[in-house]
């Protein structure tokens, strides 16, 4: 890349707060499950599961404890993001918070989000200056990389110094306990504080490439009745179209992810890691393998690209930043990233939405 002095964003903290409570894939076995034309599996429930993981990967998840909420767990990842950074709080010009249904508390799939997760943040944080602006982001499960491009944007143009860039999601209170996708869903948030630095180097947050696809994939993603009849009419839970998501991400996101890389003037071969949404294992793999076929490689190099989600499950807005806060503190067996590395982030979701950014290592 051709070398341009100026202003970058570049994270200066980290941090993540992995829920402690684990479910099992066993923990469902005694569920009740339906067909979305409300008609009763009768497949018994070991097999159910054991089939489940087979397509996903997933074993286990992690859920929020029944005292917290989206915001408390956007909170303590934020916090340590800060604490990560030596950044005092007041200092900061922006909070924006990533999420899909705010704050749910235990026992209720109400989204509540007034006031926004951003604000509650902020309070929780005891930030008193009023200049730091904290508001919401929905993008899907893209939404913290959304977010992230955002942040760049403020920094880039001189508008902020710093921005505190949060995902976090209750997603599991969100699901119908008859429907089998509620095993794919789990809890949790990471955040990333990015701060303006000066370089003549290209480093921190480059460039981006984004899209929002609706007119035959609106609904792949949605909020809709319960499969069980019994809960028609009343409460609306997280549904999805797998097989047509699946196929969606499939043929889209490795051309996303290749636009991304053309844009910053790079390929595959410079890329350090691909930290990619943890939808899925199989399909994530899947795509990069598709995405190593666009640079015409047959095979691709799966430790480029690495996975939390066989024990943490599909915490949405929060897998990717809650990868990279785990390679940044070492704590990812068989990962770490070093001055320099290149970072393709990426993610795909309701909207139907995908987005792709670079970030190259200070």
């Amino acid at each position: 890349m051709e070398s341009k002095a100026g202003i970058y964003a570049v994270a200066t903290g980290t941090g993540s707060y992995i829920p402690p409570v684990v479910v099992s894939n066993d923990d469902f076995i005694n569920n009740r499950f339906f067909n979305d034309d409300g008609t009763p599996i009768e497949t018994p429930g070991q097999e159910i599961v054991e089939k489940f993981e087979q397509i996903t990967d997933i074993a286990e998840r992690r859920c929020a404890e029944k005292k917290h909420m989206t915001s408390d767990l956007a909170m303590f990842a934020g916090k340590a993001a800060l604490e990560d950074a030596g950044f005092d709080p007041e200092k900061l010009d922006y909070i924006i918070v990533a999420h899909n249904l705010g704050d749910m508390r235990h026992g209720s799939n109400y989204p509540d989000v007034l006031p926004t997760m951003a604000s509650r943040v902020k309070y929780k944080l005891g930030i008193k200056n009023p200049k730091t602006v904290a508001y919401d982001t929905i993008f899907g499960c893209p939404g913290w990389t959304q977010a992230m491009i955002q942040a760049n944007y403020y920094i880039k143009s001189g508008d902020a110094k710093s921005a505190l860039v949060i995902g976090a999601d209750t997603l599991s209170r969100s699901m119908e306990p008859h429907d089998r996708d509620s095993m794919i869903f789990s809890d949790g948030a990471g955040a990333v504080l990015l701060e303006a630095r000066e370089s003549n180097e290209p480093v921190g947050m480059l460039k981006h490439a984004a899209q929002t696809d609706t007119v035959e994939h609106i609904d792949l993603l949605h909020m809709g009745e319960g499969y069980n009849p019994e809960l028609k009419g009343g409460n609306l839970f997280l549904k999805m179209y797998g097989r047509r998501l699946y196929n969606y991400a499939l043929t889209n996101v490795p051309k996303l992810a290749k636009e991304c890389l053309d844009i910053n003037g790079l390929t595959l071969t410079d890329v350090k890691k691909v930290l990619i949404h943890q939808a899925n294992a199989k399909m994530d793999e899947a795509i990069l393998k598709r995405f190593f076929r666009l640079y015409g490689l047959r095979d691709a190099d799966y430790s480029v690209m690495p996975m939390t989600i066989r024990t943490l499950g599909n915490s949405s807005v929060a897998t990717v930043p809650t990868l990279f806060d785990l390679i940044c503190k070492g704590q990812l067996e068989g990962h770490d990233l070093n001055s320099g590395d290149y970072v393709l982030m990426t993610s795909v979701g309701a909207g139907m939405n995908i987005n792709a950014f670079m970030y190259k290592m200070p």
